[in-house]
């Protein structure tokens, strides 16, 4: 089984929140994460309180299976212990999972842990994300280049 590793702290999902939800693409993506049967994590430099209570706020709680804290680590991002930790709870291979990050040190972070990085292009200057490692960036969930990187890789598990 696969893995996603997802950052917590989408500061700018809370921007769109509509009554308490999640905005039409963070749904559609979540749904297709649960559809494709893969594990879901969260890590943030924030602190605990402030992390669970953004997750808690976009209804995301039973969505996520691990929740890391970098500061809980040894080492918070731009380090990559926090990730390096989100794959040791459900025992996944960095080669198994990629990484959702908006901010340059998350990037760096994923990237040194041997994972893939989508860039979330939402707070930062594209640039300053591929700059970091970023494989690619994306405005939102709902982005052309996330799908079709998604329809890539589900066709090379077909072909496996």
């Amino acid at each position: 089984m696969s893995t996603l590793t997802v950052k917590a702290q989408f500061g700018f999902e809370v921007k769109k929140l509509k009554n308490g939800k999640l905005c039409e693409t963070s749904n559609i993506m979540t749904k297709w994460i649960e559809n494709q049967g893969l594990k879901r994590a969260a890590v943030t430099n924030a602190p605990r309180p402030n992390g669970e209570l953004l997750v808690s706020a976009l209804n995301l709680s039973s969505f996520f299976e691990v929740f890391v804290i970098a500061n809980e680590c040894e080492r918070a991002k731009p380090f990559p212990d926090p990730y390096l930790k989100t794959l040791q709870a459900p025992n996944v291979s960095h080669k198994h999972a990629f990484v959702f990050e908006d901010s340059a040190s998350g990037v760096k972070a994923g990237v040194a842990a041997g994972m893939p990085v989508v860039g979330l292009g939402t707070r930062n200057p594209e640039s300053l994300l591929l700059d970091a490692g970023a494989s690619f960036v994306i405005k939102d969930f709902g982005d052309s280049k996330l799908w079709e990187a998604l329809e890539e890789l589900e066709n090379r598990a077909v072909i496996q």
